[in-house]
């Protein structure tokens, strides 16, 4: 039975990672900073799903988790988000350092401590499967920089531990609905002129992205690596 870890597996697209992931009888083990939250998952989803809460900016918090969860054979790196959502406008230099430095700590350092922590009990046939963003190629100030990082850092990843059997890839949505990304701060014109830019003309779902995640762990997919994967309706195409 293999080992699975979610992070940020509490709501929307972590959240549906998890619950696919726990029906194929997966131990599933989600993480994220609000156990009020996580609860919720794990009860609603049910099977061998546990939730271990931990603020994976903390370098300390996400050692001491790595060693409670012990051997990984799936990591699924979903923390995250435009922190900028969460905050005013930045009028100052030290608010705009402030702005930026969340959100590379919210999006590429959670993912970096998670990974580096756990990869020395993932055995051979694992995988990294990293959340990136549309906004890293399209642009969105800080968490598309953020985002951009992320798949930068992929790169060299698959690179140090392909000769383990060990693969690294990231998964980039475009407008997913149904999740708490936009913290409700989405107009209606908004919302539609992103449905709009997509050839399929619908918003993605979390488990577009969840079957996406799922095929990059399985054994067909032991050939993939470093790579990123769009999911976008084809609202930003790759050769």
């Amino acid at each position: 039975m293999r080992t699975v870890v979610v992070t940020g597996g509490g709501t929307g697209i972590g959240r549906e990672v998890a619950a696919q992931f726990a029906s194929e009888a997966c131990n599933v083990v989600i993480t994220g900073r609000r156990a009020d939250v996580l609860k919720k998952a794990v009860d609603e989803i049910g099977g061998s799903v546990r939730a271990v809460t931990v603020d994976g900016t903390d370098p300390e918090q996400t050692a001491a988790v790595a060693r409670e969860i012990g051997a990984v054979d799936v990591l699924v790196n979903n923390a995250g988000g435009n922190t900028d959502f969460d905050r005013e406008e930045p009028r100052h230099l030290g608010d705009i350092a402030d702005a930026w430095r969340q959100n590379l700590d919210s999006n590429l350092m959670t993912a970096v401590l998670m990974t580096t922590a756990l990869l020395p009990a993932m055995p051979r046939g694992s995988a990294v499967i990293t959340i990136g963003s549309i906004a890293a190629d399209k642009g969105a100030g800080s968490y598309g920089a953020a985002k951009a990082a992320v798949a930068s850092w992929n790169v060299d990843l698959a690179r140090q531990i392909g000769d383990r059997g060990i693969t690294a890839n990231i998964v980039s949505p475009g407008y997913i609905a149904d999740t708490e990304f936009f913290r409700d701060k989405l107009t209606d014109e908004r919302r539609d002129s992103l449905v709009e830019a997509a050839m399929t003309n619908r918003a993605g779902t979390p488990a577009d992205i969840a079957a996406t995640v799922r095929f990059l762990a399985s054994p067909g997919a032991r050939q993939i690596t470093g790579q990123t994967i769009a999911v976008n309706g084809g609202e930003w195409t790759t050769r």
